[in-house]
């Protein structure tokens, strides 16, 4: 059995979305790369659950003079990426009104993840990590530390959003008592915490108990 998902990424002009799309299409990164003016998609197949997933990955440009085309491009989407730029916080802020905007034409059945990106350039990794983790949590989104440049995080976000998407056109079915289940992605780690749809937290499922694991600093610098 096959599926054909149509993922769209959002975000504020120059977060990367453009690098994270072709790092994860092409497994290429230009650090010259020049702002999307208009949208554009390149696919590529997964395997996930034993389903083959053609993935349509919508890339939109992010300037203010652009966002009045944003519902053209993302109508029809299962899947969408919110892209921030961490070492500047204000894109983040922006991240809640491109979810209130999505969910207005595609309903709640979007599912959503919310990219970290450049986490390579990043100084202060606390305060960011704190205001990130709690929006993820409350709309029900995942969250991923990515850095274009590096390739960190981008194949395990697209993956982990294919997943759900799955889930949601099979019947939102789990291994778990055919309860779906939201996985908020803290870090890399042995034990990720999972979210249930009513907010209540499940226990963690690795010998940490929940608790943060520490990562390890990247101080090489990148653009995207």
């Amino acid at each position: 059995m096959s599926h054909k998902f149509k993922i769209v990424l959002l975000g504020e002009g120059r977060v990367g979305k453009t690098s994270i799309v072709k790092r994860f299409v092409e497994n290429t990164f230009d650090s010259g790369q020049i702002s999307t003016i208009q949208a554009s998609f390149l696919k590529k197949t997964l395997t996930v659950q034993k389903k083959s997933c053609t993935l349509a990955v919508w890339d939109t440009a992010g300037q203010e003079k652009f966002r009045a085309l944003g519902p053209i491009y993302y109508r029809g989407a299962q899947g969408a990426v919110l892209v921030y730029d961490t070492t500047d916080i204000q894109t983040l802020d922006r991240v809640r009104d491109w979810i209130e905007e999505l969910r207005k034409v595609l309903g709640r059945s979007v599912s959503l993840v919310i990219a970290g990106n450049k986490f390579d350039r990043l100084k202060k990794k606390q305060e960011v990590e704190n205001e990130a983790l709690e929006l993820a949590k409350s709309v029900g989104a995942v969250h991923f530390f990515t850095s274009a440049k590096t390739g960190q995080g981008i194949e395990e976000m697209m993956k982990n959003l294919t997943e759900r998407m799955v889930e949601t056109v099979s019947g939102g079915k789990s291994n778990k008592g055919g309860k779906r289940t939201n996985f908020l992605i803290v870090s890399d780690s042995e034990s990720d915490e999972e979210i249930n749809n009513n907010g209540k937290k499940k226990k963690a499922s690795g010998k940490n108990n929940g608790k943060k694991p520490k990562k390890k600093q990247n101080n090489s610098e990148g653009c995207c």
